[in-house]
Order: structure tokens, then sequence, then C-alpha cells
């Protein structure tokens, strides 16, 4: 009996975390609204709630939806090697060159970006509140894939290496265990992002440079630990279940010098400008009109559907087929 509760407890897992973890990505568009200008936060803060809870949707339409799977990452070591110059930043350029299949199969998340802020500062333009909000809320998730190393590398959970697991202990574990206690969020104000394209890529950059450390440190680490101490039974959710220890995610982190810190502030200060440049953009409205709009029934309706349909989809993530 004992043996057959030690296997059901080994096969607990929490089906919510995916990318940044449900929590990091509330965390991270939630703190980027306090980075706006007054014209904005007037608007923003006053729907924070929707911003916060609605930064993961993007992750719930990736179970449920084939095609959104590629916008949340970039396996940029399929190009080439640092800085990776084989491949074109221009989306018309990187197609001509290697086909839509294969950038297709290999992440769009820079790109899905770009449009994604095109959209959002047609929202603005037409002050169109549903839109504004939906868009602001999807484009934080997306910018917020980007910081994360293991979004810009094929061996995105260490499949590759007997490592399986790293990706949701680098972006969910860290960040549930040490943020509210260690992390600092006072971040200077949004600004205005001359290049998005640039700014983009560079971001994306500096993720594909730290994969290989995250997948180093990890097997360094390992070797200092037994198995009994790098992983433990915790309460999650109300369940108990086993995940790497408080100890070794110190440690990990410590390893990292911070580096999970400061990709999500990073990450934070990209959303708010990139929500900052789309509303310069589109000829700064006045938003105030905006504020104490309500989302139609239709809206509703949809984003009830989107929770039912995501817990039982049948559409695999990344993380979840290997």
């Amino acid at each position: 009996m004992k043996r057959l509760l030690f296997v059901l407890l080994l096969l607990c897992i929490d089906f919510k975390s995916y990318c940044w973890g449900f929590y990091a990505h509330k965390k991270i568009n939630n703190y980027a609204v306090f980075l706006l200008p007054p014209e904005m936060i007037v608007f923003y803060k006053a729907n924070i709630v929707f911003l916060t809870e609605h930064a993961t949707d993007p992750d719930k339409r990736k179970n449920v939806v084939t095609a959104e799977g590629p916008k949340h990452y970039i396996d940029i070591d399929h190009y080439g090697t640092y800085p990776y110059h084989e491949l074109p930043r221009k989306w018309g350029d990187a197609i001509a060159k290697y086909s839509v299949d294969t950038v297709i199969a290999n992440g769009i998340v820079p790109w899905h970006i770009q449009l994604m802020l095109a959209r959002l500062t047609n929202a603005f333009k037409e002050k169109n509140f549903s839109k504004i909000l939906r868009y602001s809320a999807d484009i934080g998730h997306y910018i917020a894939d980007a910081h994360v190393p293991l979004h810009t590398n094929s061996n995105h959970n260490g499949q590759l290496t007997d490592q399986k697991g790293i990706h949701a202990f680098w972006e969910s574990r860290i960040p549930e265990l040490l943020a509210d206690k260690e992390f600092n969020f006072f971040i200077g104000k949004a600004q205005y992002i001359k290049d998005p394209g640039e700014f983009i890529w560079a971001r994306i950059l500096e993720s594909g440079k730290a994969a290989d450390s995250v997948l180093l440190f990890d097997r360094e680490l390992t070797k200092e630990f037994p198995a009994d101490k790098k992983y433990a039974f915790e309460q999650r959710n109300k369940v108990l279940i086993k995940q790497y220890s408080s100890a070794y995610t110190i440690a990990f982190n410590n390893k990292l010098n911070g580096m999970v810190e400061r990709r999500m502030r990073q990450a934070i200060f990209a959303v708010a400008s990139f929500w900052y440049t789309a509303w310069v953009n589109a000829g700064q409205p006045d938003l105030k009109d905006l504020t104490n709009q309500k989302f139609s029934e239709a809206d509703l309706k949809e984003f009830k559907k989107l929770d039912e349909t995501w817990k039982t989809g049948k559409v695999k993530t990344r993380d979840q087929e290997e």
C-alpha cells in the first residue's frame, strides 16, 4: 500500500504550469502596469485584475489550438551559432530563406510579438476597450516568454540531456519560491521603443546565450545533491507533489547569480514599454473615457469557454510531449 501511494505521488503534477508558470506571467503583467505614465495607468490600473488573470490566456490556448504553440518560442540554435547571423530578422526574409513551414516549426515568438504590437496599436487607434485589454494581456505573455532562456533552445526541457523538468524548474519553481521573498521589482518607468524589432531580437539573443548556462549549471549542481536532497514532496495547491526541493532551488538560483530575477525584471520593463509604444504610435489617445467600460456578453462567454476547454484540450504542449 505504501509503495502504491509513493507511485501515485510521483505521478502528481500541476498541469497548470506552463512557460513562465501562471504565477510569474501574472506577476509580470501586474507589475508592468505600474511602469506606465499617468495617461495610461488610469485605464490599465482600473483593469489590472483582467490584465493579471488573463496573462495566461495564450498558454490556455496553447493546450487547445495547435497553431498557438510556435508563438511562444524560437529554437534559435537550429540556425547556427550565436549570434545566429544565418537567420534573417525580418519575417519575409526568413521564410524566403527557410520556408514558412520550417520557420513556424522552429518557433516564431519574435515575429509574433511584432504582429501583436501592430494589433495593439490599431486597437488604441480605434479606442476599442476589449481589444486593448486582450491584446495587452496577450503581448505581455509572449514578451515574457521571449525572456526565458529555454524558450530559445531546442533542448527546451532538458529532454536531450536527461534533464527533463528543467523548463518548469527555471521559470515556475524558482519564481514561485523566491520572487515574493527575494526579488526586487522596483523598476524604472516604461520607455518608448524606437525599433521594436531590434529590441525584441536583442532579448531573444540574450535568452539564447543564457540557455547553455541554465543546462550546464543544473548538471553541475546535480552532482552535489543526491536524489533525496534534490527532490522533495511538498504541498502545492493542497496536493502533495514531488518537485525540486527548496534547498536545491535556492542553490540553483544562487549559481545562476540572479538570472531569473534579472530576466523577470527585464520582462516587466519590456511589457510596459511595448504597451507604451503602441499607445504613442496610435497618437496617444485619451483613455479616461474607456475606464468604466465593460466587456460584452460575447467576450465573457469567450473567456469562459477558454477556461472550460483548456483543461481538457487534446493538443499537447512541447513540455508535455517529452
